[in-house]
């Protein structure tokens, strides 16, 4: 039998992804928002994806609605939305804009897992931030757990994934199990940050590597107003060649999933001005286009860090999509997915705009996948290679509008600009 996890304020998915590919069976999965959840729950068709506001949910709760009963369960993992301030004169954790982070050590407690995965922006390392951090360390202290006190600020480029994207994560054992360790770099970028030495290691896949097989879409009419279509792709990359499911990778234990290779999903393009799209042509690879402030990507470098947009409260922005770097347009969701090392078979939202924040407010499940090796190897258990394929869900859950999705699941359909993550922080 495999581990299993449990994944908290769960998104689309990233983290549910990577602790898959690294051999656990995630069989819960909290997300408030119900756009996210009827995404999450198409893609992870045997997990219990569970939409409810974190605050009013017991572990007993995700226990029950999840069939667990009393199973032990490996590792709960979760990048709880966070503000890294303090009241004066007050804990950080009693500060009600860092409520949901309590939530997650309430759960943590509640539920007694092996393991917990803590992940959020790395600006909880610096200056007067980091006292937030420490009595997060001391409150899991508190409940049980041993911590790692070294905690880290990973930057997905080091592992595999062609994106400048750097994640804290911190790593804690129910006291009497071992720490898991960190990974170590995987891969070279560019333009190395890490104080290891990096020179033995391959090169990060490139912008190139990532996108370079899909079709060229500027002249296609139909994309403008369908998410999915057929085309025909170009020799891919073996990074590329890995996210079509051509090649599987040595560290990823994930379950196959059944789909049409030769649909391509996320392909619903922006439709430019003449003007944008001379601009977007007359701007160099590397380099940011002055009235958009887009930046046009380097097919021999890596992208910039992918941001989600403004919740819906705050007007339902779109953040700065990078331009593609062949054609003079912002990339497709599927562009951004592979930028992102999400397989072809993970669909997103049909809509840009929620597809485009699925990706921004996820964490690349590569990198997860690298914190998962890690966690398993602490565990002391061989890795399983799953043995059936998973049959994907309902296309329709893909296509639900706000109001339609909270219905889906019996919540309220407001939660959306109650989400407290920051735009991009995901």
């Amino acid at each position: 039998m495999r581990p299993v996890a449990i994944d908290l304020f769960a998104g689309a998915g990233g983290l549910s992804l990577g602790f898959e590919q690294a051999g656990f069976d995630v069989v819960a999965a909290v997300e408030i928002d119900p756009i996210h959840c009827a995404v999450h729950d198409y893609n992870f068709p045997n997990c219990r994806t569970i939409c409810a506001d974190i605050s009013a949910l017991t572990g007993a709760e995700i226990r029950e609605k999840a069939n667990l009963e009393a199973l032990d369960i490996d590792v709960v993992v979760g990048g709880a939305p966070c503000q890294g301030f303090s009241l004066i004169g007050k804990r950080a954790l009693d500060d009600p804009r860092n409520a949901l982070v309590s939530h997650f050590v309430r759960i943590v407690s509640e539920l007694r897992p092996k393991y917990f995965v803590f992940e959020n922006v790395k600006g909880l390392t610096i200056g007067a931030h980091r006292r937030f951090l420490t009595e997060l360390m001391n409150e899991m202290e508190r409940i049980g757990y041993d911590v790692a006190r070294d905690y880290k600020v990973l930057n997905a480029a080091e592992y595999g994934v062609p994106q400048d994207r750097r994640r804290l994560f911190l790593l804690g054992a129910r006291r009497g199990f071992r720490l898991p360790q960190y990974p170590e770099p995987m891969t070279r970028p560019p333009r190395p940050d890490s104080k290891r030495p990096l020179l033995k290691l391959p090169p990060t896949p490139t912008v190139a590597h990532a996108i370079g097989d899909l079709p060229r879409i500027a002249r296609r009419k139909d994309v403008l107003t369908i998410d999915s279509i057929r085309a025909d792709l170009a020799k891919a990359s073996a990074y590329a060649r890995e996210l079509r499911g051509l090649e599987r990778a040595q560290d990823d234990f994930s379950y196959p999933r059944l789909y049409d290779a030769k649909v391509l999903t996320g392909s619903l393009a922006t439709k430019h001005t003449e003007l944008s799209i001379k601009r977007f042509r007359e701007t160099k690879p590397g380099e940011v286009e002055p009235v958009s402030r887009f930046l046009k990507l380097d097919p021999k470098g890596i992208s910039n860090t992918l941001r989600a947009g403004t919740n819906s409260d705050k007007g339902a922005f779109t953040s700065p999509r990078p331009i593609n770097p062949y054609e003079p347009r912002c990339i497709t969701n599927r562009e951004a997915a592979r930028l992102h090392s999400y397989p072809d078979w993970f669909r997103l939202h049909v809509t840009k705009w929620h597809g485009f924040r699925q990706i921004g407010n996820s964490v690349p499940p590569k990198l997860a996948r690298a914190i998962g090796a890690q966690v398993m190897e602490a565990l002391g258990i061989d890795r399983e290679m799953p043995r059936k394929a998973v049959k994907l869900g309902n296309p329709s859950l893909l296509q639900l509008d706000t109001s339609g999705a909270a219905a889906r699941f019996g919540v309220r359909s407001d939660v959306n600009g109650r989400r407290l993550r920051p735009a991009g922080q995901g």
